[in-house]
């Protein structure tokens, strides 16, 4: 393919070509040569021009396919634009010669097609340049067209198109001519030929005025004509011409003056009346409206209607929305009128009128829903409103004609109500897509929406009435807050007009559609309505039988009622379920016996109403075996069964009640019939085993009953089919933007489309479609669709032999009926037979013996053979499914053989068609695994078939059967891959484009291939490489053609493509191929389109983004207009598109796309995703919210910026969204939210404003987060104050998200402030709207968390103003404290739990706050320096902590009664009998469920507040408020103390406390020791430090001590927590409570022995109880030991941090050399909490225990010392290290090392210690150690300083201790040496001499030695002089501590080293700093030395003159510089001091 790649065609490799690879190469170059050609300076062109032109035309006598004629054409084009055009005229004469050309052969027809397509090409790029050829050319066309079959009409037709589109006006002469060819050609046969006709006519309107004004009516019935028998492309393509004509003619501006007479202007009345009579008449036109027309027999064909429905919708969309708004009234009033009893053809029958209803609501719904705004929607309501009010008016005024008999029978009441219910129904949708922002319509008393529709309610119409009760639906699915209320309004009226058939029956299609809207408003419905609505219906179903004229319709209102009340699920239905039981048992007849008698004994009316009684009954038990599932227990179960049996026999005995009492009872029969049978399928089998015969023999009758005269196979057999193979063959069925009209097409025409009045049991059900209409199908209909459903579940669970016969039976019914009524029968025996199959292959079971095979192959074989292709499909399916159940390999090889035999013999279309498919789908159900033998036959059958291009149809099937071969066959297909590739390629570029069935088909099959080859088509071998690029060129020739859903087929090819082999694919064309078709009126196409994109943007999101802007710039011919991406980029382009679209998968795949996009760009192209953000939620900001945002922001400095909001509407630039839906709203709203969290993870300066401003300043296009924070409150504000509740919410959550990251950024240019303390009005001004009395709990909760938020973040330091949103705090805790009673009961009880909970929640996070930074502030005080900071910090940090004191007292009441009523929730199910029968504080025993999952989200806050309230009482003073009587406030009927203030006994302070205790303490073991999966992180934190509080204080303290059981427990909790959860905080928070658990029982223990020593003072000593753990015996005993279970968990907490600890894993118990290693901060801090604790352990035992514990605490931590103990610079000692020492010194200076009884033991165990301390040092087995000497030496100190001095003493162990420092002294390092003279100090100054003796011996000559050196060294840098003053500190420290005798002889070697360092006065002044901070160190020294040892101090001097001379000179020299020096001196003495002095605090 390569030798492709060159400007002129390389003919001698062409040459070499085999013929189908010609064809390829061809199709290669030209493509090719298209980009090239473009690239090419136009003087390279011009050289090699003429060779091409030779190249291309000779191109057009090879016969070249359609794709490859377009290229050809368009190359041709390009050519002679860029190079010269003298040539042209010869190309088009060659062109037109082809054309008259007069040979006919079929082999010609391609060239002659491809001059025609060339000619349309030149004149469309050249235009006027060609002068006046044009005239010949069209002539000549024209002529040709006479001749010409369809193909030649459809090229011919895109010819002129083009023609007409290059030459413009200049065109005119020829207007006419085209006219007439083109309108032959709109009623054309072929359906391509109709739309490529009306592309030409559309082409022509633009200039031909004629068509818009003169022969308006012309066109118009022409068009109606085209929409006979047309197809959806043709009614998509004919309705665009006809919509847009239509427009034009209202909107043109007429040319010229002249012409003005012959144009006549046209009103909006006579297109509406044009198109109405399209509508009411079809295309009988006008004049012909004689004969038939008022014999009132001919009814308009339903494709036309369609049609001209289409055409409405098109025809106001081009004249735009701003136009609909000005002329809505009229167009409503038009509308409707279509279905007004003026035109009474469009309501004859039933039938017409149901599809005439459902084409004007589709006109209403496709313009009002998209194209208003919502303002504009809102005013259209009110239109609607409107018109429904003057309907009523009408029919009131016949309705109180006091004739009964002319009253019922008036057209009248016909007349309106179609048009009611059309005008309802949209008016539902409305309010229904408004959602929230919907209610100012609803307030407005003058629209009266609400009395209108309710008033309504009572027409004589059904329908009517079951419109009026949708449109309530929607409403409060609209509008939640008012469900309730309407449900009363609607229950009222129905108990008073109990006595009216309408209002019994609407009302209570009213009350069963509101329930219906409850599972949809997450906030419910009072808990008691369902108590009322029970007793309703029963009310209803008992007084039925008083008054005969009701019994019917009060019978069917109550067993509705109790339907509909199903639905609210088990929470509502348990109360009722005995009542409702009750009821069902009574309905049905107790025996068969009674059953007789009532068959003998009724009338026809009595019938009429028991029929529809139990049908009602029935519907009520399938409701609620549907929605109550929970409840289905075995019990129910059996008391549901008794009515069954009954039920069955009635179904047996109805055709012969029927044949006894005639028509009247047909529909009740039928709905009795359907009714029974979607119970069946409900119920499992087995329930009614009895009588599966019986049942089944109902089934068969009436599956071949006599009386069903239609084929409807569209609602049966889809189901039955495969999805893949009904989108290829049955075109009708897919989704389509119209599906909610076309559907009646499908149905066939004699056939009703689904309509309310059908079941008005529907009108409860979640609908399947979205939130339109529930349309259920006539009971004919769907009795036949249960009954099939079920025949396949009966069948395969009764006997064989039953089967059996039941099947023959089957079989013969088929055999004898003849014609259409055979069809019927074939349809639903067929459709039976294959739910039977479906079923049993489902469920995995047998057919049987193999006598069942033959009937089952026989219908299947039939059907197979049928002529409606869904039944094929569906037989085909069967087919496979027979094979699949029978699960045997040679029937399978059978029945393929069958269908071989078949294809090759057979040469109907029909036949051949049904068992290609059948092969297609037994691969799909059993392939891959068969013989591949078997696959090759399959692949050679479906090749020849897929080439037999007499028959459109056989292609289509034969290659949708080889697309699921190649699926199912896998790896297995990789042989054929080559040979099937070059197929499809062929054909695509063979078949013509008239065909895009087979298109489709060939796409399926490209696809599959290369989902089959997969990343193989990465490789780069030849062979692959070929197959890729045949890949590429395959999508290429489908991207190219006309038929839409054949271009979704390239997309997904590519999307496939790009998936395995992305560098191969070229990304800027497909992106261009995506954007272009991103508006597209295909469905399909363009969920195509967002399946790629998203695919595309998860890897290249940004490359995608690009390529998109640069098309949209570069592109000469307008993108499609709808996305304006040029401006907004694709991201806007596809917000735009997400507000315009309603089909769920696609906006779903928008979100994903944008979200994938924000993901990977929002970092980089912030400002752009913001402005989009802002833009979205700005837009719908006219509605008055957004003025306030101004007044508020007047301090701001950028007020010009501040406008903008409002002005952005008028400076005369179009806003990039206009009007945006609340929905796409919400979306940006989470946009945002997103966009910071994206920002979080990415540079820190987008959250430091600093930092930010900076890098802006450095490089302008930085862009950081923390710069739009304006932008980001102004959003938040924007969302939060919005009329939709929904976007209130995303406000509300964006405002949170934006205080918590933002909260602590400081604001630079004012020190101690933080940059969101400018925007608290905005965030005041946002919360306030939240808490007015009309908002939703939901977002009053919401707000609530806001509020606490930003009082929490501490942005606002002035307490005035932080008072605003306290006040709002304030005002809502008064508003709950009225407790559960008093909340509103709009919602259901839960709702106001969660309202009161989230209140709770809120206080207590602000409580906490408070109270932690009143701690925080405390402890600085003692250090802190200035008075004023100290004042104004305290008064900020008690502030906030007073603000909340003066409710503290209601709120704690609050919070101990919400966590009571947690505790009650969280108990186990086997205690559900002890919980209060009314409920709790805050929730209601019926709504608990519900309830339990606010209690979840709040509790863990609340349980912190009450811990730290608590405390702060400290158990002990008893507050005033909290006195017992006071307690049981009404808040709190289950109050802390007692359940009533009455008769309880007063409890004594510390029971309540103790209850309290345990209440805190048991919630917070109970959550702690089963953590759930989902708990989160604050609730365990929140846990944890609610038990750190509670210990803080004395009193629980001694709780916990005093019961060890509790201690072990909690410790066993938290030791389980700290397993689980990996997270340091938590586990740092589990730690601190374990100590807190410690400290207590050591209180505990320490008060025990203090009490016994003063009883017992008298007593001997010897005879004191052993207090602590291990008693006298010292065993520890694990589960019962607090001891041991710390031990545990602190080994649990090393070992994870340390592992070497662990000597199973180090191997052996020795010690084994391993690096040091340093701990992370978090690890660190986790090792020193577990040493605290263990060295506190001793403290807790008996001196006996203690010995027990002492070597495993010694081993743990010097084990910590050992395993990090890493050098560190400067001397330093890590963390671990310290806190290791730390303990050490704690566990040392135990007093149990000094009590008698462990004395000795003790002492043992700590020389062990040493010894181990000692042995860290020596280098293992030669391994050489990098411990840290300082940390071993500091070890060896703490033991010689801190234990008792037999410890230390022994010879052996004073001896190595001694040699260590020896060692160290020698080491180099001087940080080293400083810390090991300051240590040795420590151990010299210790008092007791047998301890520092032997040290000093030993250590002070090498000590005087070493200072000598640096004497004759002189110091060079700081550290040395430090030694030598740390040296020098040592010796001073000896000589205090040496006795008299000796100290002369200490004092004379100290005195000539400091003398040493003295300088004179000359050496002075060059001498470094160094040597001068030397001499004053030495100087002073000095001068304190002598006098203290005067004496000594002359005799020295007196025998060294040298020295006193040199002192002499220093003393003089210095004293002129003393006033400096000797601060400066000082100061270096002191640092020296403070490090020892440092160090000894530490740990000595």
């Amino acid at each position: 393919m390569e030798l492709a790649h060159s400007l002129l065609l390389n003919e001698e490799a062409y040459n070499q070509l085999g013929d189908v690879q010609k064809a390829e190469f061809i199709f290669d170059w030209l493509r090719y040569l298209e980009k090239l050609l473009l690239a090419t300076s136009r003087s390279d062109v011009r050289e090699k021009q003429k060779t091409l032109v030779e190249q291309l035309l000779s191109l057009l006598n090879s016969s070249p396919g359609p794709p490859t004629r377009k290229l050809l054409a368009k190359n041709l084009a390009i050519l002679y634009s860029i190079g010269d055009t003298f040539s042209v005229y010869e190309t088009i004469d060659k062109c037109n010669d082809l054309i008259r050309s007069k040979d006919d052969s079929p082999s010609y027809l391609p060239t002659k097609l491809a001059a025609v397509v060339c000619l349309g090409s030149l004149y469309k790029k050249l235009g006027r340049i060609l002068g006046n050829t044009f005239t010949d050319t069209v002539g000549n066309i024209l002529k040709a067209m006479k001749s010409a079959e369809s193909q030649g009409r459809y090229e011919i037709m895109l010819s002129l198109q083009n023609i007409l589109s290059g030459l413009g006006a200049a065109a005119t002469p020829c207007y006419r001519d085209v006219y007439k060819a083109a309108r032959s050609c709109l009623t054309d046969r072929s359906m391509a030929v109709r739309c490529a006709a009306a592309k030409c006519l559309l082409e022509l309107q633009n200039e031909a005025v004629f068509m818009w004004s003169t022969d308006l009516d012309s066109v118009a019935t022409l068009c109606f004509k085209s929409f006979e028998g047309s197809n959806y492309d043709v009614r998509i393509s004919v309705s665009k011409l006809l919509g847009t004509v239509l427009a034009k003619a209202i909107i043109s501006k007429h040319p010229g003056a002249a012409s003005r007479q012959s144009v006549r202007r046209v009103s909006l009345e006579e297109v509406l009346e044009l198109l109405g009579t399209g509508f009411l008449r079809g295309s009988s036109g006008f004049l012909r409206a004689s004969g038939d027309m008022l014999k009132g027999t001919s009814s308009v064909s339903r494709d036309v209607r369609v049609g001209v429905t289409q055409a409405y919708v098109v025809f106001v969309s081009t004249l735009g929305g701003a136009w609909l708004e000005k002329n809505f009234a009229a167009f409503l009033s038009h509308t409707l009128s279509l279905v007004s009893q003026s035109h009474p053809k469009a309501t004859q029958t039933q039938i017409d009128a149901v599809c005439s209803r459902r084409c004007v609501s589709f006109i209403l719904r496709a313009t009002v829903g998209g194209l208003l705004g919502e303002k504009a929607q809102i005013a259209a309501a009110k239109d609607i409103c409107q018109a429904i009010w003057k309907l009523k008016k009408v029919m009131d005024a016949v309705m109180s004609d006091g004739n009964l008999e002319t009253r019922l029978g008036s057209a009248d009441v016909a007349a309106s109500q179609h048009m009611l219910v059309c005008a309802l129904q949209e008016l539902g949708n409305l309010i229904h897509s408004l959602g929230t922002t919907a209610a100012p319509l609803l307030q407005d008393s003058s629209a009266g929406v609400l009395d209108n529709v309710i008033s309504v309610t009572l027409h004589p119409s059904i329908s009517v009435r079951l419109a009026a009760a949708w449109c309530l639906h929607c409403i409060a699915v609209a509008l939640p807050s008012y469900l309730t209320p309407l449900l009363d309004r609607c229950l009222e009226r129905l108990t008073v007009l109990k006595s009216s058939p309408e209002a019994v029956t609407g009302f209570s299609f009213a009350v069963a559609a509101l329930l219906g809207a409850v599972k949809h408003c997450p906030l419910g419905i009072p808990h008691g309505k369902g108590k009322i609505i029970m007793t309703l219906a029963e009310d209803l179903l008992c007084s039925a039988a008083q008054n005969s004229r009701l019994s019917a319709q009060r019978t069917q209102a109550g067993w509705l009622l109790i339907a509909a009340l199903m639905t609210l699920g088990p929470a509502f239905v348990n109360h009722h379920l005995a009542r409702v039981l009750l009821l069902w048992k009574c309905v049905f007849p107790v025996s068969p016996k009674d059953l007789g008698t009532e068959k003998s004994r009724g009338d026809s009316f009595t019938w009429q109403v028991t029929l529809e009684g139990r049908a009602g009954a029935l519907c009520a038990m399938k409701s609620f075996v549907s929605h109550c599932g929970d409840l289905l227990t075995e019990e129910v179960i059996q008391h549901l069964l008794p009515p069954l049996p009954c039920a069955v026999d009635l179904l047996t005995l109805l055709s012969s009640i029927l044949k006894t009492y005639g028509s009247p009872l047909k529909t009740p029969s039928v709905v009795y019939r359907q009714r029974l049978y979607e119970l069946l399928i409900l119920l499992p089998p087995e329930t009614y085993e009895g009588y599966l015969c019986a049942v089944l023999r109902e089934l068969a009758a009436d599956l071949t009953a006599p009386d069903i005269q239609v084929a409807a196979s569209t609602f049966l057999l889809p189901r039955l089919c495969h999805q893949d193979d009904l989108l290829i063959l049955s075109p009708l069925l897919q989704d389509t933007d119209h599906r909610f009209i076309e559907e009646q097409l499908l149905l066939g025409n004699g056939i009703a489309c689904g309509s309310l009045e059908y079941d008005p049991y529907s009108i409860y059900e979640k609908d399947v479609e979205g939130d339109s209409v529930p349309k259920p199908l006539p009971p004919t209909l769907s009795v036949i669709s249960s009954a099939v459903k079920l025949f396949g579940v009966v069948c395969a669970h009764v006997g064989e032999a039953q089967r059996l016969l039941i099947l023959e039976q089957l079989l013969d019914s088929i055999k004898h009926t003849k014609g259409a009524r055979q069809q019927v029968v074939q349809l639903h025996v067929v459709s039976s037979v294959s739910s039977f199959l479906k079923y049993v292959a489902g469920s995995k079971g047998h057919l049987g013996p193999e006598e069942m095979r033959r009937p089952v192959l026989a219908l299947v074989m039939g059907a197979l053979e049928s002529p409606s292709p869904l039944l094929r499909c569906a037989a085909a399916e069967a087919w496979a499914r027979l094979a699949q159940v029978v699960d045997d390999g040679a029937f399978t090889a059978v029945l393929a053989q069958v269908s071989f035999d078949k294809l090759k013999s057979a040469r109907d279309a029909v036949t051949r068609t049904g068992h290609s498919l059948a092969l297609g789908s037994l691969h799909r159900y059993l392939g891959g695994i068969s013989s591949s033998q078997h696959l090759n036959s399959c692949v050679g059958i479906l090749y020849t078939l897929s080439q037999d291009s007499t028959s459109p149809d056989v292609q289509t099937w034969a290659l949708h059967s080889l697309s699921l071969i190649i699926d199912s066959a896998g790896p297995l297909y990789y042989t054929h891959a080559e040979p099937t590739l070059s197929l499809i390629i062929m054909l695509l570029l063979n078949v013509p484009p008239t065909h895009a069935e087979v298109h489709q088909s060939l796409g399926r099959c490209l696809n599959a291939l290369i989902t089959t080859l997969g990343p193989e088509l990465q490789g780069n071998s030849t062979s692959v490489s070929t197959l890729r690029t045949s890949c590429l060129l395959g999508c290429a020739v489908m991207q190219d053609n006309p038929d839409c859903l054949v271009q979704a087929q390239a997309i997904s090819c590519l999307q496939q493509l790009h998936m395995f082999a992305p560098r191969h694919v070229n990304l800027s064309s497909l992106v261009s191929c995506l954007c272009v078709n991103l508006c597209s009126p295909y469905l399909l196409l363009r969920r195509a389109v967002l399946a790629c994109l998203r695919q595309l943007v998860q890897r290249e999101a940004a490359e995608v983004s690009e390529h998109a802007v640069m098309l949209a710039k570069d592109s000469r011919e307008e993108l499609t207009p709808d996305a304006n991406i040029r401006e907004v980029g694709l991201e806007g382009a596809l917000l735009t598109l997400l507000d315009k679209e309603t089909d769920g998968r696609l906006c779903h795949d928008i979100k994903e796309t944008l979200n994938h996009m924000l993901t990977s760009m929002a970092v980089d192209k912030l400002s752009f995703w913001l402005k989009l953000c802002k833009d979205v939620l700005a837009a719908s900001a006219d509605f008055t919210t957004v003025t306030c945002v101004d007044t508020m922001q007047e301090e701001e400095g950028d007020k010009g910026d501040d406008a903008s909001v409002l002005t952005i509407r008028n400076d005369g630039r179009p806003h990039p969204f206009t009007n945006p839906r609340w929905a796409t709203r919400v979306f940006a709203a989470e946009c945002v939210c997103r966009i910071i969290n994206q920002c979080e993870n990415a540079h820190s300066a987008h959250f430091d404003i600093a930092l930010a401003q900076e890098m802006k300043k450095r490089d302008s296009r930085n862009d950081f987060l923390v710069l739009h924070l304006g932008d980001l409150i102004r959003m938040a504000f924007m969302a939060a104050t919005d009329h939709s509740d929904q976007l209130r919410l995303s406000g509300l959550e964006t405002l949170l998200v934006v205080i918590r990251r933002f909260a602590t950024i400081p604001e630079p240019e004012f020190p101690g402030h933080v940059i969101l303390e400018q925007y608290q009005a905005n965030v005041g001004a946002a919360l306030r709207p939240a808490f007015t009395s009309e908002t939703p709990p939901d977002v009053t909760a919401k707000a609530c968390q806001v509020c606490s938020a930003w009082i929490a973040s501490g942005v606002v330091s002035d307490l005035n103003d932080l008072r605003r949103v306290h006040q709002l705090l304030v005002a809502s805790l008064t508003k709950i404290q009225v407790g559960k009673e008093a909340l509103s009961h709009l919602y259901n009880e839960s709702a106001s739990t969660m309202e009161i909970l989230a209140v709770l929640k809120a206080w207590a996070e602000v409580y906490i706050i408070a109270v932690e930074r009143h701690k925080n502030h405390k402890q600085p005080l003692k250090t802190t320096c200035s008075e004023e900071c100290v004042g104004n910090g305290s008064i900020s940090s008690d502030g906030l902590l007073d603000l909340v004191h003066a409710d503290l007292g209601t709120l704690s009441r609050l919070w101990l009664a919400a966590l009571q009523d947690f505790a009650l929730l969280t108990l186990p199910s086997e205690f559900a009998s002890q919980l209060p029968v009314e409920g709790g504080a805050f929730y209601t025993a019926e709504t608990s469920e519900n309830a339990k999952l606010h209690y979840y989200s709040s509790w863990a806050f609340i349980l912190h507040a009450t811990a730290l309230w608590l405390t702060s009482t400290g158990f002990v003073v008893a507050d005033p408020d909290e006195g017992a009587p006071n307690l049981s406030r009404p808040v709190t009927p289950t109050s802390m103390c007692q359940g009533s203030s009455s008769g309880a006994p007063v409890k004594s302070p510390e029971d309540v406390y103790t209850e309290r205790f345990h209440l805190i303490l048991g919630i917070s073991v109970e959550f702690l020791c089963s953590l759930r999966s989902d708990a989160t992180m604050e609730s365990i934190t929140a846990c944890l430090h609610a038990l750190q509080a509670l210990l803080d204080v004395p009193w629980p303290r001694s709780k916990i001590g005093s019961d060890q059981d509790l201690g072990i427990e909690l410790l066993n909790v938290l030791h389980r927590v700290i397993l689980t959860r990996e997270s340091p905080s938590i586990q740092l928070a589990s730690l601190e409570v374990v100590r807190q658990i410690i400290c207590a029982a050591q209180e505990h223990v320490k008060e025990k022995r203090r009490s016994a020593e003063v009883d017992d003072g008298a007593a001997e000593k010897e005879t004191l109880p052993e207090f602590g753990e291990g008693k006298d015996t010292g065993g520890l005993v694990p589960g019962k030991s607090l001891v041991f279970a710390t031990l545990e968990l602190c080994v649990c907490i090393l070992v994870r941090q340390l592992p070497e600890l662990n000597p199973k894993l180090t191997g052996s118990p020795g010690v084994k050399a391993t690096k040091p290693q340093m701990l992370s901060e978090d690890g660190s801090r986790l090792v020193s909490a577990a040493l605290v604790i263990l060295s506190e352990l001793p403290a807790v035992c008996s001196p006996e225990g203690s010995i027990s514990i002492l070597p495993t605490i010694l081993y743990l931590t010097i084990g910590v010392l050992r395993e990090t103990a890493v050098k560190l610079p400067g001397g330093q000692l890590s963390s671990t290290v310290a806190a290791s020492l730390q303990a050490l010194k704690g566990i040392l200076s135990s007093p149990m090392a000094r009590a008698e009884k462990s004395h000795t033991a003790w002492t043992d165990l700590l020389r062990s210690a040493l010894t181990t301390v000692l042995d860290c040092w020596d280098p293992v087995a030669g391994t050489h150690q990098e411990l840290d000497e300082v940390s071993l030496l500091t070890a060896i100190t703490v033991f010689t300083l801190s234990t008792s001095p037999e410890v230390t003493t022994i010879p052996c162990l004073q001896k190595r201790c001694i040699e260590k420092f020896k060692a160290t002294l020698e080491i180099k390092d001087p940080m080293v040496q400083i810390k090991t003279y300051q240590l040795l100090l420590s151990i010299f100054q210790y008092p007791n001499p047998a301890v520092s003796y032997p040290y000093i011996y030993s250590l002070v000559s090498s000590i005087v030695e070493k200072l000598q050196e640096i004497d004759k060294r002189k110091p060079e840098d700081t550290t040395e002089l430090q030694i030598f003053q740390e040296g020098i500190k040592v010796l001073e420290a000896l000589v205090a501590i040496a006795e008299e005798q000796h100290r002369s002889q200490l004092v004379a070697c100290l005195l000539p080293i400091l003398i040493s360092f003295l300088l004179d006065e000359n050496a002075l002044g060059s001498a470094t700093s160094i040597m001068r901070n030397l001499h004053d160190f030495a100087l002073q020294n000095l001068m304190q030395i002598g006098p203290q040892y005067s004496s000594v101090f002359k005799s020295v001097m007196a025998s060294s003159p040298a020295l006193k001379a040199r002192l002499e000179a220093a003393i003089k020299g210095n004293q002129e510089s003393v006033k400096l020096k000797i601060p400066t001196s000082k100061h270096t003495k002191n640092s020296g001091k403070n490090s020892s002095i440092q160090l000894k605090t530490n740990f000595l």
